[in-house]
């Protein structure tokens, strides 16, 4: 039985990022809303509970009984678990006299205290709350302080219960891994046994059992967590598993030949589908983005069915569904806010069941498999693309002139990333072809032609980006490269618009 840290998500920005942090100690956890506590779980080794956007004493407040909890399991509370658990116990919990957000030092801790082992002196923790504690229960300890906050972390005398006001799961708290690792290795004694080729013998073996000799049709978008599935479902069970390629007519240059072609040396059993017309008939003459989208989703689901039907005796869709995406499909009272991107209609349509062999892992994770299942690099390290393709990057409607145009210029931009070694350094490229058209001289003629914008960010999550500062040298080489040789475009623009308030994708 994989053991496993539980994170009760009361509505935090940061709650993934725990779970993300517990996960790179090599240990297996699950985040769940705040009242779906898994009871009688004899896997469970501990449990954190996460920040909130509510203050202890609002009305509105995500409350829990922890009865059930205390004392049977180690409880470590961040930001509003801690002040909730103070809150509940008879502490004060009041609005800060200055809002208490960013760098803040640890003046003073209890060094011997187990949470706290080995963190460095006047160690840099990071603050976010308009709260603060100000008066705790008889049965607490004061752990830590820092110049502000009186009351920083706490325990609960006798008990192995833990809070911390600042947050040990973001970067910019210096001995944060730290004490994560105290608390789920030390404290809650997990194995950390949690490894990609762990996960890799316990799902193939998982996949047996719940497949059997059962047929499996995929739906390949050429991306990592589609293709990472892909390869860990041939694995356990080979010729079984279909695997469907369509191309919209949406892609980068070339990518339907390559991506084909890497599938083969993979060893799966592909069908690609060329469906190009159909989808530029479908799509003329529409400029809202929304619309695009939903003629595309619709239209992949129409092709894909149609190629899965000429398939005999298939049960199961199997499908790329990472974590995230799971956690983002419910809020944290347990009701859907909406279907993951994957699903799209599909599984009630076909009358398949659903097969999501990657539903417990992040990102970095699913690259860390991919890797440990020995796929090529330039396929785990690429770049995410969204699913409508190059139809979002055309502001306005799409022809197959337009979509020429920026795979084009897309390809210079793309290709010149990797030659000068800044591809890796990016989280996500590519160009969006505008709808505007601008005065240019070329020779000796005046033209009237298209501007592109180029768009590079950095991140780790794409919950939050900042553009990418690229060296002026290589914005110009590519500036000049693209009007150079992209029939149709005079002038390219550098996007410097950080998420938020901009988005990464302009549609």
């Amino acid at each position: 039985m994989q053991e496993k840290i539980i994170i009760l998500d009361f509505g935090s920005q940061t709650t993934q990022l725990i779970g993300r942090r517990v996960r790179e100690l090599d240990t297996y956890c699950e985040i769940l809303p705040y009242n779906k506590f898994p009871k009688n779980d004899e896997s469970v080794k501990g449990v954190i509970l996460s920040g909130s956007p509510f203050s202890v004493y609002d009305e509105a407040a995500f409350k829990i009984d922890l009865s059930e909890i205390r004392g049977k399991y180690p409880i470590l509370g961040i930001c509003y678990g801690a002040q909730f658990m103070a809150y509940t116990n008879g502490g004060k919990v009041e609005p800060a006299a200055t809002r208490e957000y960013g760098r803040a030092h640890l003046s003073t801790f209890c060094k011997d205290n187990i949470l706290l082992k080995g963190v460095q002196d006047n160690s840099q923790v990071w603050m976010s709350h308009g709260d603060t504690i100000t008066t705790i229960p008889d049965n607490f300890k004061t752990i830590a302080s820092t110049k502000e906050v009186a009351i920083a972390a706490y325990q609960v005398e006798g008990e192995q219960i833990w809070g911390v006001q600042f947050h040990p799961e973001v970067f910019h708290t210096e001995d944060g891994t730290q004490i994560l690792r105290n608390f789920v290795v030390d404290i809650c004694g997990c194995k950390q046994d949690w490894s990609p080729a762990s996960f890799i013998e316990s799902t193939v073996a998982e996949l047996k059992a719940q497949l059997g000799d059962d047929k499996v049709v995929l739906g390949l978008s050429g991306g990592v967590d589609s293709s990472v599935a892909a390869v860990l479902l041939n694995k356990a069970i080979g010729k079984n598993l279909t695997c469907i390629f369509v191309d919209h007519g949406m892609l980068r240059k070339n990518e339907f030949e390559n991506v084909l072609s890497d599938y083969e040396h993979l060893g799966l059993n592909v069908i690609g589908v060329n469906a190009k017309e159909k989808f530029y008939k479908e799509l003329a003459g529409v400029k809202d983005p929304e619309q695009k989208r939903k003629i595309i989703g619709k239209g992949f689901i129409d092709v894909f069915d149609e190629e899965a039907g000429k398939l005999k005796d298939v049960k199961w869709l199997a499908q790329g569904t990472i974590y995230p995406d799971c956690i983002e499909s419910l809020s944290i009272t347990g009701t859907v806010i909406k279907s993951h991107h994957n699903v799209g209609g599909l599984p009630e349509k076909m009358n398949l069941k659903l097969c999501e062999p990657l539903r417990l892992l992040f990102k970095d994770e699913v690259r860390r498999v991919g890797r440990k299942l020995g796929m090529m690099e330039h396929l785990i390290n690429r770049h995410p693309f969204p699913g409508p393709g190059l139809a979002v990057r055309i502001l306005g409607d799409i022809t197959a002139e337009k979509v020429r145009i920026l795979q084009e210029a897309d390809d210079i931009f793309i290709s010149g990333l990797r030659e000068w070694g800044l591809y890796d350094q990016v989280w996500q490229a590519g160009v969006i072809l505008l709808p505007v058209q601008s005065v240019g001289v070329m020779g000796d003629e005046r033209t009237y032609e298209n501007a592109v914008a180029l768009r590079a960010v950095t991140s780790t999550d794409a919950m939050t980006a900042d553009w990418a500062h690229l060296p002026y040298e290589f914005l110009g080489k590519i500036s000049n490269e693209i009007i150079n040789k992209v029939k149709g475009v005079n002038r390219v623009t550098y996007d410097i618009s950080s998420k938020p308030p901009a988005t990464i994708e302009w549609e």
